[in-house]
Parts: C-alpha cells; structure tokens; sequence
C-alpha cells in the first residue's frame, strides 16, 4: 500500500467502524489539547514555534523541471503525489501540503503551532552548477519571502544558498536577508560531501554572522554509502549521525572559535552528539589531533542550539540536562512520516517548569528568529 492509500472499502464491518470511531475520537481530542496549549501560550504572550518544517514554493518546483534534466535531476508529478529526482536520489511522492498553503496554515492549526519556519529540503540545490544552483537558491528564497507576505503572522522564511560558490552566496545573503519574513539561513550538514569548516565556505559564515542570522542545519547525503542503503537505515541512522559529524567539524574545526557571535542549530535533537561528547572530551585529553581546541568539546554543547526530534522522552530530557531548556525549540520535520504529527504534544508529556516549557514552545525561537 502506497504512503496514500487510505485502504478504505465500501463494506466496513461493524468492529472496524468502531475501531475508526476511536480513533477520530483520539484525533479530535489530540487536537483539542493543541489548541489548548496554543490559546495558553498566546495568553502568556508567547507563541510555539516550529523549526523545522519544510516547504517547496512552485517556482523552485518549476524550475527544477524545466532546467534540471542536464544535471539529471527532475520534477515528476503522479496521481500519488509529487517526486524531486537528483543525482542523490528521489525523494516523494510527497502530498501537495508541501506546497499549499491553505492546507499547511489548517495543520499548523490543528497542531497548535503558531508559526513556522520554512525550510527546503531534499534534494536541495547543490546537485546544480553555480548559476542553476544560484537561481534556485532565489526561486526558493522569494517563494518563502512571498508565503510569509501571505501569512504575515505564522510563516517567516530561513535562506538557502548555492553554497559551492562563496561569492553567489554571499551575494544571496545580502539580498535575501532584505526580503520580507526571511530570518535564517538553511544550509547542509555537509555539501556534496564537503565538510563545513572546508576554508571555501568561511566568508559564507562570516557574512551570516555580521548579519546576525542564525544557522539551521539539515543532513542532505549522508554517510554509510552502501551500508545504510537497507532498512531505511540512511535516514534512521544516517540523518542524526551526519548531524554529528556535522557538528563535530564546526568544533573541532575552529569555526565556531573563529565566529563567537554564530548561532547554529542542530536538528534531530543533536544526533548522537550530547550522548558522545564524554568520548569526545577524553580523545581531546588523550589525542594529539584534537589537542589545539583551546577548551574541551563539551565546552561546545551549549553554541548549538537543537530540535525535540529526538523519538525518546528520556533522551529529550537528558538533552535539556545538559544544554538547558533555554537551547532547545520545537520541530516537526513537517510534514514527513519521520517527523511529529502532534510538535506540541511532544513538549507538554515532559512536564517541565513553565519558564523552561515556554521557552522551548517558542520563547527562544522567537529571539532567534527576531518574532
């Protein structure tokens, strides 16, 4: 059965309509209780706010079916959805949520997610040349801008950029940063397998941080090759892992020494990053190739700042014990089956503090994203 098949018959048993009853019931008052935490937090003067929620305007859509074939990428409609093919893959079918409005502004309700952030997603952009990738980068970055201009008050825009070329990129950063509703930028974990402190993508950072935005980071290709091609495992495994790597060249590669002032979000909740940082921490102490941090890796935690997507309320404490509440913000991964249907709920079942629940709703991504 396709991920759109509902499965529906015309002859439904007595037992199954009880069963379907059930669980509307349990939708409905699911949603209850999202509308519920929303309608308190907005009295608090707060707002929720999702991080991680991804987005295809139709121009970058377009434009990837007009002019990607070269590249060997496309955009393929169906009866089943919509499919964005690229050297790396396939991602879709996907739902036409991704790119109706209407019907994400009616989920976000249901939610009880004040706003989100608009984030691209696979197969980005860097499949591309320079100039295709630029002008994917603009299609994607007016379309955010123009949905935000649309709904003023739940969707702000976070940048994509060709980032195999610094100068378009820069470039990019000094116009799109002036669109209306653009707060961030929206980058790889790694780009066509290019680390993050690679020397090429330092005047990239160093103009996101004179602007002052902040960073979101998202696994695109990730690692185990072969390996993790089973089981679903690269993106099981593979997302959170290169989240960690990621993260783990932004430390020990100086780029976040060299830019103090840099905020940088980890999604998926960190990967395995706080779960191994004691390891990291003894390798610095043990290992003359980690020795010139000037302070341990553990040190680091606290620049990042993470997603709840973590699958396990025991983790997703264990997270908030080491780097505080205060860097933490919600995330759905809407609207992918790997993702939260229910964001708010996730944050509500650990029972915090309400400083530290607020904060996590939507208090710091609202400073972050200058809400």
């Amino acid at each position: 059965m396709s991920f759109f098949d509902c499965g529906c018959h015309a002859h439904v048993s007595r037992r199954r309509m009880l069963q379907a009853g059930a669980v509307a019931a349990g939708a409905l008052g699911a949603t209850g209780r999202a509308r519920r935490v929303f309608a308190e937090t907005a009295a608090a003067g707060g707002r929720v706010v999702d991080i991680h929620a991804h987005y295809f305007p139709q121009a970058y859509l377009d434009l990837v079916g007009a002019e990607g074939k070269r590249f060997g990428a496309d955009y393929v409609q169906s009866p089943q959805g919509f499919s964005l093919v690229s050297p790396f893959g396939r991602n879709g079918p996907l739902p036409s949520k991704f790119v109706n409005l209407e019907e994400r502004i009616a989920d976000m309700d249901a939610q009880g997610v004040t706003v989100q952030a608009l984030s691209l997603t696979s197969p980005m952009l860097y499949w591309a040349d320079a100039e295709l990738s630029h002008k994917l980068a603009r299609a994607f970055n007016d379309g955010a801008s123009e949905a935000h201009t649309r709904y003023p008050d739940r969707l702000v825009g976070l940048m994509t950029l060709p980032m195999l070329d610094a100068e378009r990129s820069v470039a990019e950063i000094e116009r799109a940063g002036k669109l209306p509703g653009i707060r961030g930028v929206y980058m790889g974990t790694n780009i066509n397998g290019k680390d993050l402190d690679d020397p090429q993508f330092e005047p990239i950072f160093r103009k996101v941080e004179e602007l002052g935005l902040p960073v979101f980071l998202h696994p695109l290709q990730t690692i185990g090759g072969e390996r993790t091609k089973p089981y679903y495992l690269a993106n099981l495994l593979g997302n959170p892992f290169d989240s960690t790597i990621a993260a783990a060249h932004l430390i020990f590669g100086g780029v976040l020494d060299r830019h103090p002032k840099l905020e940088i979000n980890l999604p998926h909740a960190g990967g395995a990053l706080p779960i191994l940082i004691g390891r990291m921490d003894h390798g610095y102490k043990v290992r003359k190739e980690v020795r010139h941090l000037p302070q341990p890796p553990s040190a680091y935690l606290k620049r990042f700042t993470y997603d709840t997507i973590s699958h396990s309320e025991p983790i997703l404490k264990y997270l908030i014990s080491q780097v505080g509440a205060e860097r933490i913000m919600v995330g759905s991964d809407y609207c992918f089956d790997m993702g939260y249907e229910r964001p708010v709920e996730i944050v509500e079942a650990l029972g915090l503090q309400t400083p530290d629940r607020d904060m996590i709703l939507g208090g710091t991504a609202s400073r972050l994203l200058k809400l």
